[in-house]
């Protein structure tokens, strides 16, 4: 298989190494020659803003995206309005980092009624759209596989979250497209070509088999039965040429040296990506 040369686009996603700091894993970009890093809300919290600002400026790295936001259902109109409220704080931190994307994971339903869900993560995003558009933000829809419909987000297809974004701008809003969520869908080569032009991010993992953990199963590159290659060539072909990130949530690979996970990242990408 031929090699994938393009080392300016690789991008940590910072939970691919969860036990580093984001201090260690700013450093640890550096030192790997990795350019871009994808952050994490809560290790930005973990070391302050202003800091985490400082640290990445100061390492030559770019921000590919802040995740994240969304999580808009909620039983009450009070919740509802405390998650928005938090996603325009993210939204700020986002603008603050220099990341140009706000990754929307959207939100499970409470109370077993997904179709008021969906209908709160649709209002809940044409809401925050002028705050983000005031800070140059773009929101970005994640579909989640459906296997985590039940708890993290009723956005399951590429359709569905393509239908959403297409309400707005390409500018305002545009879909994330995460091979480990999307790579089983029979509609998914016909759904990336429809995003073309709102691709707004592109992460990269494996599907192991048998999958060890619902959330915590993911391979790396290469370990898997994704075709890596075809779906990046595809999202390529709809006008994507930005950051992929490498997003690992596997205990396995966090219980690593980090400096280790990052070799064998970069070997990976290069070979599968």
């Amino acid at each position: 298989m031929e090699a994938f040369d393009s080392k300016e686009r690789l991008s940590l996603n910072q939970i691919t190494t969860e036990r580093w700091s984001l201090k260690e894993a700013v450093e640890g970009s550096a030192r790997a020659g990795i350019p871009w890093i994808g952050l994490w809300r809560h290790k930005v919290t973990e070391t302050g803003l202003a800091e985490s600002k400082r640290l990445v400026r100061d390492a030559g790295l770019s921000v590919s995206s802040l995740c994240r936001g969304g999580m808009f259902p909620a039983a009450s109109a009070d919740e509802r309005r405390a998650k928005l409220d938090d996603n325009r704080r993210a939204i700020e931190e986002a603008a603050e980092l220099g990341a140009e994307v706000l990754v929307l994971v959207c939100g499970a339903a409470p109370d077993r009624d997904i179709d008021s869900a969906r209908q709160w993560v649709e209002e809940g995003i044409a809401e925050l759209v002028p705050f983000a558009q005031s800070y140059g933000i773009r929101l970005g829809i994640e579909p989640l596989h459906p296997m985590f419909a039940a708890e993290r987000s009723v956005v399951v297809t590429l359709a569905q979250a393509n239908a959403m974004a297409e309400k707005f701008t390409p500018q305002q809003v545009g879909v994330i497209i995460d091979v480990f969520h999307v790579w089983w869908d029979p509609d998914l080569y016909p759904q990336i070509q429809r995003a073309s032009g709102r691709i707004l991010g592109f992460h990269v993992s494996d599907w192991i088999v048998p999958t060890p953990d619902m959330l915590m199963g993911r391979g790396m590159m290469g370990d898997g039965v994704i075709e890596l290659r075809r779906i990046r060539k595809a999202v390529e072909a709809a006008g994507y040429h930005g950051p992929i990130e490498v997003e690992i949530f596997n205990q396995t690979i966090w219980d690593q040296p980090g400096d280790e996970v990052l070799a064998l990242l970069k070997m990976r990408y290069a070979r599968h990506v």
